[in-house]
């Protein structure tokens, strides 16, 4: 059975939160229930590119956040912007930085490089294939430790993009992220009603502007 067949979706109705805006290129907070892009059923035509299309019907998709991931996602506001975002991103001159609470005690800092997959009998879990998987890296650094909830706090890194990369790789390491329904054994343990992963921090370059842009998005964890 598929992890959608049982999927009701009831996003937040609250309005969005605009991080950064200038004439190429728009900042929100996303929050978690929020799908990034309209699904297939019109049931899931609500989305945050949905959102920021009534006021800029020119706006185009430039990555995207999981739904039940929160915080930063962008969008170009025009043609131009989504081509150099694009090639920004492919670049890899980006940088993303997410804060997670998984669990258990996970100690100092690291990286996991383990290749990932479509689990295809399971849309939309990926697993961990090393003979057909596709690349992936993500760097952690430990923040601190809740030992009455046996959670710690990290600053994930992910090098590489792949669809859910951060939470297969704490998976997979021994340390998912709370709340997590799709790859925490006990979801309902968390002392969150949600996934507790937060995209906290965006680092680059204007790509048509040239100035340092460094995005924060506060922390609701």
């Amino acid at each position: 059975m598929s992890a959608r067949s049982s999927f009701v979706y009831a996003p937040p109705q609250h309005a969005l939160c605009t991080i950064y805006e200038d004439d190429d290129l728009i900042v929100i907070d996303k929050p978690a229930g929020l799908l990034s892009v309209p699904g297939r059923l019109p049931e899931h035509h609500d989305s945050a590119y949905a959102r920021i299309l009534r006021d800029h019907p020119e706006a185009k998709v430039t990555h995207r956040l999981d739904m039940a991931t929160s915080g930063l996602l962008m969008f170009a506001k025009h043609r131009t912007a989504e081509v150099a975002i694009s090639k920004m991103f492919q670049a890899r001159t980006v940088e993303k930085h997410y804060i997670a609470l998984v669990q258990g005690q996970l100690e100092g800092e690291g990286s996991v490089e383990v290749p990932l997959i479509t689990d295809w009998e399971n849309r939309p879990q990926q697993i961990v294939h090393f003979e057909l998987g596709k690349s992936a890296k993500t760097l952690y650094q430990v923040l601190d430790y809740n030992v009455e909830q046996d959670i710690s706090r990290v600053l994930l890194t992910p090098i590489t993009g792949r669809s859910h990369q951060l939470r297969v790789h704490m998976q997979y390491i021994g340390h998912p992220i709370t709340g997590d329904k799709l790859y925490h054994p006990e979801p309902t343990r968390s002392p969150l009603q949600r996934l507790a992963l937060h995209a906290w921090d965006l680092v680059f370059q204007h790509p048509l502007q040239g100035n340092l842009l460094k995005l924060q998005s506060p922390l609701p964890f």
